[in-house]
């Protein structure tokens, strides 16, 4: 029984959004020590995005641009780029170099590129551009994390309270069992039932549980059978967190009728927490359709009180046509 194949990208993404520090501290520890973190950090990626316009090379959902200030006081750019094809790609090291040295030109900002290979080909470890020509050589090197390295040190991931170990583990199980469903389910339940024992903040649980469903895509037949345990589970540890049983209620309810399903969803929130519930459903079903949600609307979403504002974005959120009429809609304009 194969699982469904998915984009990596979109998941990825979120959890460096919501677990940026965590991120660095894992893969990036050296990096990590020198960021002062008690001054936060802001993601650029609009610049990001700029360059890669200018460079022709493709927009790339798991990138991300943050600014930090080091110990030092003074302030760096550091661009993650993670690779999550599935086969090797002769391009990738020359974008590491183009991004780096745009984002410098445009900028003038210092720029530590950093990468994770998401990949499932345990040889390919590119790390390095350069080129020379009549004496004169350009280069960049660049750290890189492998994620299949982390396979054999399995039970250091598990012991971790790093929430993005938790990432990694779904990850590396998504890779193992994309031809057999039922081993994935086990996983995945296995990894769940993890995140309740880790120590983890109620919002740390509610993403986590989110982006492992959502690495870890199930066939439809082995969904109710997913849904149907951690119900059992929640019951029994009386520990009922929203879980992604509401947005498959959701999904179900696009395809039976929007308003059927939304209604069921918004009920359940009362006794979970309304506000939250219909937040996530919000956010999950506009990742759905678009594949993504930006930020700055994310945000937005994240930070609305108001209930009946919520629901009524919820009913346009299953037929609006673009993330950008979504925005409009999201700043009480009527979407052209």
């Amino acid at each position: 029984m194969t699982s469904p194949q998915m984009d990596y990208d979109s998941p990825w993404k979120e959890a460096l959004e919501r677990f940026f520090e965590p991120f660095m501290a894992l893969f990036f520890p050296a990096a990590h020590a020198a960021i002062d973190w008690a001054r936060g950090y802001t993601f650029k990626d609009k610049e990001l995005q700029r360059v890669v316009r200018d460079a022709s090379l493709g927009r790339r959902w798991a990138d991300h641009l943050a600014q930090v200030w080091l110990g030092d006081g003074s302030e760096a750019w550091v661009l993650i780029h993670i690779e999550v094809q599935g086969q090797v790609d002769a391009e990738f090291p020359r974008r590491m170099y183009t991004y780096n040295y745009r984002l410098f030109d445009r900028y003038n900002r210092r720029v530590a590129s950093l990468a994770v290979l998401a990949d499932d080909d345990p040889a390919w470890r590119p790390s390095e551009f350069s080129y020379t020509l009549f004496g004169c050589r350009a280069s960049l090197a660049f750290p890189i994390v492998k994620l299949l390295d982390y396979m054999p040190r399995w039970d250091e991931l598990a012991a971790s309270r790093n929430p993005f170990a938790v990432v990694v583990m779904a990850h590396l199980k998504a890779l193992t069992t994309h031809r057999d469903g039922a081993e994935r389910l086990r996983w995945k339940l296995n990894l769940i039932r993890g995140l309740y024992d880790g120590g983890y903040s109620k919002a740390d649980i509610l993403e986590l549980f989110r982006i492992i469903d959502w690495l870890m895509m199930l066939p439809e037949e082995l969904t109710r059978s997913f849904d149907e345990a951690i119900e059992r589970f929640e019951e029994e540890r009386q520990m009922p967190y929203i879980t992604s049983i509401e947005r498959r209620g959701m999904e179900r309810g696009m395809e039976r009728g929007m308003e059927r399903g939304m209604e069921r969803g918004i009920q359940q929130g009362v006794q979970l927490g309304a506000l939250q519930m219909a937040r996530e459903a919000l956010l999950d079903i506009l990742g759905a359709r678009f594949g993504r949600v930006p930020p700055t609307t994310a945000t937005a979403i994240r930070g609305d009180d108001n209930l009946a504002r919520l629901k009524e974005l919820l009913r346009h959120a299953a037929t609006i046509g673009s993330p950008e009429e979504f925005e409009q809609m999201l700043a009480g304009k009527t979407p052209a």
